[in-house]
């Protein structure tokens, strides 16, 4: 019986009350899962709905997955922006529907490389550039996301969107027209994107064979656990890097009721805590002044 099945045959049940967590968990993602699925997973082991994700994996890639459970759904705007790190094969030669292993092939060259050429080409695509979603994405048009229309045989123009490409090394393996990519890259790359761009600009054309993302902001896969493993941390790992301040209680109740907090110099945002650490808001600088982002309770 599938869980959907499940869910049918217990519909007059009483649903089981939420277990109230909070936290956040890093997930090594595994092949063949959805990153709803693994959020799926997070909730049923960890007993609460709340759980949600910092953008997605596809389904083949695997590595770094960032969540938050209970109060630390409200964080997850604070990493969905952060740059990532990816390593990943292109295969030169091969277009495919879908830009990666999963698609059909759609064309395929006749390509002689050096390492050097590829090397050479992809700085190119170093720095400020622009990208065409994959028609296989989550990228909504009039309402309908891009998967669930090529799903249907639809396709449709896309708009380029901006980029950026912090490095792009690549590396030669033992088959002349495979190449390892190493990319660091901001919120909103598609790497199957890079890699199909990359080979076009070789003469011929690629796609993307493997994907493991290494790094989501301050989470790497050291920090990762597994499925099996689920590894629940506080709140404020959600936003690591943010410097943190500490207020007495009379403050805490200004932060809590949205207050802003006198002259600010400079831009930036800092979390506010409590003596014991507990997280109580996001404040950033903005028009002279420290003004709440968000405040959690």
């Amino acid at each position: 019986m599938n869980d959907r099945a499940g869910r049918g045959q217990q519909g007059n049940r009483k649903r089981r009350p939420d277990s109230g967590v909070s936290g956040s968990v890093v997930v090594d993602k595994p092949a063949g899962m959805t990153s709803h699925d693994v959020v799926d997973r997070v909730r049923r082991t960890l007993g609460t709905r709340k759980v949600g994700h910092a953008g997605t994996l596809d389904p083949d890639a695997t590595g770094v997955l960032v969540l938050g459970v209970g109060q630390g759904t409200k964080l997850l705007q604070f990493v969905t922006g952060a740059d990532k790190t990816y390593v990943g094969e292109m295969v030169l030669g091969v277009e495919t529907s879908t830009l990666d292993a999963a698609g059909e092939v759609t064309a395929t060259h006749t390509m002689s490389v050096t390492p050097a050429q590829v090397a050479e080409a992809a700085q190119a695509f170093v720095g400020n550039i622009l990208q065409i979603p994959p028609m296989v994405s989550a990228v909504k048009i009039d309402g309908k996301r891009l998967h669930q229309l090529a799903r249907e045989g639809i396709e449709v123009e896309r708009e380029p969107r901006a980029v950026v490409i912090h490095s792009l090394s690549t590396a030669a393996t033992d088959d002349p027209l495979v190449y390892r990519l190493e990319v660091a890259c901001g919120s909103g790359t598609y790497i199957r994107t890079l890699a199909a761009d990359l080979g076009r600009a070789l003469g011929g054309g690629a796609h993307l064979r493997a994907l493991r993302r290494t790094s989501v902001g301050a989470f790497g896969l050291e920090a990762a656990c597994s499925l099996e493993d689920i590894a629940l941390g506080p709140v404020l790992d959600l936003l690591a890097g943010l410097p943190r301040v500490e207020v007495d209680e009379l403050v805490a109740a200004q932060v809590l009721n949205g207050r802003s907090l006198g002259a600010a110099p400079g831009t930036g945002q800092m979390a506010i805590v409590r003596p014991t650490g507990e997280l109580l808001a996001v404040y950033e600088a903005r028009d002279g002044e420290f003004r709440p982002v968000k405040v959690l309770h």
